[in-house]
């Protein structure tokens, strides 16, 4: 069993900044990636970021591309996601997810189904 203790969300203006962070704990022997996906109301939850645990290769959707960073902490078990110019369009709750399956291609990395262990979620809101 894995448990993901996510924090970091909150409300800021557009064009300002977050980092969120997520840390596991428990059986994080063989994490295989770790990653972030979004949900905003009446949508399904999309993909956000993702770095894969052994080679430290990050993974992007389109839309955060150049805005937002993923980085980790291999010492600590924590996944860190700098989300800088945030838009309005960025308004989700956050969701830290965790694959403990090997090494992981780019395909599973960026599908909700790629991730067995979920944190309780975050929520983002960026408004003038």
């Amino acid at each position: 069993q894995v448990d993901l203790v996510e924090s970091g969300g909150g409300l800021v203006q557009p064009g300002n900044s977050l980092r969120l962070s997520c840390t596991a704990s428990g059986r994080t022997f063989s994490i295989g990636a770790m990653g972030w996906f979004r949900q905003a109301p009446g949508k399904e939850r999309e993909f956000v970021a993702a770095v894969r645990w052994g080679d430290n290769n990050s993974f992007y959707t389109e839309s955060t591309k150049g805005r937002f960073t993923i980085s980790r902490d291999r010492a600590k078990n924590t996944v860190y996601l700098q989300m800088n110019s945030l838009r309005p369009e960025d308004t989700a709750v956050y969701y830290c997810a965790l694959n403990s399956r090997g090494r992981p291609i780019m395909t599973t990395i960026k599908s909700p189904q790629g991730y067995e262990y979920w944190g309780q979620g975050t929520q983002v809101a960026v408004s003038s």
